[in-house]
C-alpha cells in the first residue's frame, strides 16, 4: 500500500509561515515588559550609529566629537564600531556579548575609563592586525585623539560595508502592529530576501575588488612605465659588436617581460590579477641584471628577489637588519643604495603610494597590495619580511596564507563579510579573551572563547 504524500500550495505554505511569524512577533514581550540590558540598549544603538557613549561615560567624549567620529566612519563606508563606557562597567565576556547583541560582522573598539581594546571578525581584518592597530594607539591618554587615531588607522585597511541600518531614523519605542505585520512579510519573503542579500553582498565584493584595483593600477603603471624607461635607456643593440646570444637572450626576456606586463594589466579584473604582473617585472629586471653583468665581464648575478624597499631599485646585492616602527628587527633584500642608507644610519628610500590618509609605505597600505608585493617577493619570503606590519598581520590568516596567487589580496573570500546581519553566527575566537590585551590575553584575567574576559 503506498503512502499518500499530501502536498501544500505555496499560497497555503506562505500563509502558514505568516501565521507562525505573526504569533511569534504577537506573544513577544513588549519593548517596556522586561528591562534591557546595557549590553542589549548598546547593540540596539550600534544597530542605528557607529558609535555609542554611555551616559556615564560622556566626559570623555563629548556628543560633538562623537558624531564627528561617527561621520567619519559612514563616509568611510566601513563596520566600525565604536563604544564608550566608565571605568567601572564590567569586562567579562564583554566583546562576545556585544557582538552577539549587534548581531552585525564587523571591528568593535571599546574605550573603557583610560582602558583601550578592540575585537574583529577575522573577515574583517585579521587578530594580529587588530591587535597592532591597538597597540599602537594604547599610549594615548585622551579618548578623542585615541579614538580618531584608531579610526584612521583602522578604516584604512579593514575590510567590509557599512551595515544598511546607519543613518535610518526610529523613534526607539515599541513595535506598532503596522511593524508586525511588514516583519511577518519579510518573514514570508525569505527566500527571495535571502537571495538579494547574496546578489547584495556579491555586488559589494565586486565594487570593493573595482575600488582596489583602480587604485592598484596607479602604482602598477608606475612600475611599468620605470621599466620601460629602462630599457629606453638601456645602450644596447642584439646586432651590434660584441653582443653574443646570451646577452641576446637576456635581452629579448627583458622585452618580452615588459610587453607580458602590460598585457596582463590590461586584462586585469581583481586586485588578485596584480601577482602575475609584477613577477613579470621582477623577471623582466633580473634579466637586464644579467645583460649588464655579461657586458661588463662580471660573474652573472644570483637570483635574488627585489630590493624590499622598492621593487623598481632592482634586484637586491645582499640582506641587512631593518625594524619598522613599533616592530622587530628582520633582515630585508636591498640593493645597494639602500643598504648604504641604511649603513649610515639613514631611511632607506622606501616605495609610498597614495591613500585616503596620505602617502604611506606600501606595506601600511592596505590588503590590496598583498598579490603586488606576492608577485615581487613571493609567498614564502614575504611573510617573514612583512612580520609585525599591516599587510603581514592580514597574510597571517587562513585567507591569505594557504595560497599567496589566490588566498592573499583576495577580496572574495567565503562567510559573512564587513556590515552583514550574520547574528550569532561568528567564531568566538576573534572575540575571545580579555580587555585590553588587543586581541588576546585579558583584562582582568580569563581568556580563551567566550569564557575570556574583555
Amino acid at each position: 500500500m503506498k503512502a499518500v504524500v499530501r502536498t501544500r500550495s505555496l499560497p497555503a505554505l506562505l500563509a502558514a509561515v505568516l501565521l507562525a511569524a505573526l504569533s511569534v512577533l504577537l506573544w513577544a514581550p513588549a519593548p517596556g515588559a522586561v528591562a534591557d540590558s546595557d549590553l542589549s540598549t548598546i547593540g540596539r544603538a550600534l544597530r542605528q550609529s557607529p558609535v555609542y557613549v554611555d551616559p556615564a561615560a560622556s566626559a570623555q567624549l563629548s556628543a560633538a566629537d562623537a558624531d564627528a567620529l561617527a561621520k567619519r566612519i559612514k563616509s568611510a563606508d566601513k563596520p566600525l564600531f565604536v563604544v564608550v563606557l566608565p571605568a567601572n562597567h564590567p569586562t567579562d565576556k564583554l566583546f562576545v556579548d556585544l557582538r552577539t547583541a549587534t548581531g552585525i560582522t564587523g571591528l568593535y573598539a571599546v574605550r573603557l575609563g583610560d582602558r583601550f581594546d578592540a575585537r574583529a571578525d577575522h573577515t574583517v581584518l585579521p587578530n594580529t592586525a587588530v591587535r597592532n592597530l591597538v597597540t599602537s594607539v594604547q599610549g594615548e591618554r585622551d579618548a578623542k585623539a585615541q579614538l580618531t587615531d584608531f579610526t584612521d588607522r583602522a578604516l584604512l585597511n579593514m575590510r567590509g560595508s557599512a551595515p544598511s541600518g546607519w543613518g535610518s531614523t526610529g523613534n526607539g519605542g515599541g513595535v506598532s502592529t503596522t511593524a508586525l505585520i511588514t516583519t511577518a512579510a519579510v518573514v514570508v519573503a525569505g527566500g527571495a530576501g535571502a537571495y538579494a542579500v547574496v546578489r547584495r553582498g556579491r555586488r559589494r565584493r565586486e565594487e570593493e575588488q573595482r575600488a582596489a584595483l583602480e587604485r592598484l593600477r596607479v602604482v602598477v603603471d608606475e612600475d611599468i612605465t620605470a621599466f620601460g624607461e629602462e630599457l629606453d635607456r638601456l645602450d644596447f643593440h642584439p646586432a651590434g659588436a660584441g653582443a653574443d646570444d646570451a646577452m641576446r637572450a637576456d635581452y629579448e626576456r627583458a622585452l618580452d617581460a615588459y610587453e607580458q606586463a602590460k598585457s596582463l594589466m590590461g586584462s586585469a579584473r581583481r586586485p588578485e590579477d596584480v601577482r602575475g604582473v609584477t613577477e613579470a617585472l621582477e623577471d623582466g629586471r633580473f634579466s637586464l641584471a644579467q645583460l649588464a653583468a655579461r657586458r661588463e665581464g662580471r660573474p652573472l648575478p644570483e637570483r635574488r628577489p627585489p630590493c624590499f624597499f622598492d621593487p623598481r631599485h632592482g634586484p637586491s646585492v645582499a640582506d641587512a637588519t631593518w625594524m619598522p616602527p613599533g616592530g622587530a628587527p628582520r633582515e630585508v633584500p636591498v640593493c645597494a643604495a639602500d643598504r648604504t642608507r641604511l649603513a649610515d644610519g639613514h631611511d632607506p628610500m622606501v616605495r609610498e603610494v597614495d591613500t585616503d590618509y596620505g602617502r604611506r609605505p606600501y606595506w601600511d597600505a592596505g590588503p590590496a597590495y598583498g598579490p603586488w608585493a606576492g608577485g615581487y617577493f613571493g609567498g614564502g619570503l614575504l611573510p617573514g619580511l612583512l612580520v609585525g606590519t599591516l599587510l603581514g598581520s592580514m597574510m597571517a590568516t587562513p585567507s591569505y596564507g594557504a595560497d599567496y596567487g589566490t588566498g592573499y589580496g583576495d577580496f572574495g573570500a567565503d562567510g559573512y563579510t564587513g556590515g552583514d546581519v550574520s547574528g550569532a553566527d561568528f567564531d568566538p575566537g576573534d572575540f575571545g579573551g580579555g580587555f585590553g590585551d588587543g586581541g588576546g590575553g585579558d583584562f582582568g584575567g580569563g581568556g580563551g572563547d567566550f569564557g575570556g574576559g574583555f
